[in-house]
């Protein structure tokens, strides 16, 4: 009796990990993602409208009249009511069109908590957004909500323009704004990332490609939403600082490598050989033990 009991002691130890909370992340292009752990669901730089706009790659299929960038910045609600209609939080790295524009809806239409810098609450505001739903945020706070919390990063914006970038403009007056903005009037307004802590599982968000490498001490994300598009390149020993500041994760997955301006289901073929699996292989060499997770386009990865 005493051998069975043991026995069916250390089978039930070895049963969780089938009962384990399981992590679902789902992309939707550009640094937007879904996050869920079955229990809050948060929305990470959620954009789904992917308007063709009049700089930029294109492709001679997309028939779509291209979007004026000083013309003002109209979301598609239809695509975004097919794809979202749950969500707890919204983490917001930076105000540029291509992470926040479809914010303002989905926050009205969803109830969603939103945090960000305070660029991206007095948009929000200038929308129409409650102020009770907006948490204003600098970098270094680290706030506990039911059943999940999350570390507020501090970072930098990719180094566009051949590291010319730089843009230091902030909006702090909701009632100087004229809605709706023009994708133009998207600023940056400085840039976070976030340590998004769920059940089980950490995952590191970036919304650029750049980061602060003395704040990712100590962070030791399960996760790693991992910044890769060509302006990386500019950057000095960019994968590897990134995957050892990281402190090496189990799971790295790339982000903001696509081209956000074509539709859902036109090729990124291109995208993923020339970035994503280069950067696979680099990983593989400085981490053998990280798993890289190329996503698909409004395709699940289920992690336990």
């Amino acid at each position: 009796m005493r051998t069975l009991l043991t026995v069916l002691f250390i089978s039930m130890l070895a049963i969780p990990t089938s009962f384990a909370a399981e992590l679902k992340l789902k992309y939707f292009g550009a640094a937007g993602w879904e996050i869920t752990d079955g229990k809050v669901v948060v929305l990470v730089d959620p954009y789904l409208t992917r308007a063709k706009v009049t700089v930029g790659p294109s492709h001679p299929d997309d028939t779509r009249p291209a979007y004026d960038r000083n013309k003002a910045a109209v979301s598609d609600t239809k695509v975004i009511d097919e794809h979202i209609t749950k969500a707890d939080f919204i983490l917001v790295h930076h105000s540029h069109n291509d992470h926040l524009s479809d914010v303002p809806y989905i926050a009205k239409k969803t109830g969603a908590k939103v945090i960000g810098t305070e660029t991206t609450t007095t948009i929000l505001k200038a929308y129409g957004v409650p102020a009770d739903q907006l948490y204003t945020v600098r970098g270094g706070e680290d706030y506990q909500f039911e059943n999940f919390s999350v570390r507020v990063v501090p970072s930098i914006h990719s180094a566009l323009g051949e590291k010319h970038y730089y843009d230091s403009r902030e909006y702090k007056n909701p009632d100087e704004l004229e809605i709706p903005l023009t994708i133009n009037q998207f600023i940056e307004g400085r840039s976070l990332m976030f340590l998004a802590r769920f059940d089980g599982k950490n995952v590191l968000t970036m919304g650029s490609m750049n980061f602060i490498e003395r704040e990712m001490d100590g962070l030791n994300p399960d996760v790693l939403l991992a910044g890769i598009n060509g302006s990386r390149l500019g950057l000095y020993n960019y994968d590897e600082r990134l995957v050892r500041s990281t402190g090496m994760p189990k799971v790295i997955i790339p982000t903001h490598w696509d081209n956000f301006r074509l539709p859902y289901g036109f090729s990124q073929e291109d995208n993923v050989k020339n970035k994503l699996i280069p950067f696979k292989e680099t990983v593989a060499k400085i981490s053998p033990n990280s798993e890289v997770i190329i996503p698909q386009h409004l395709g699940t990865i289920t992690l336990k």
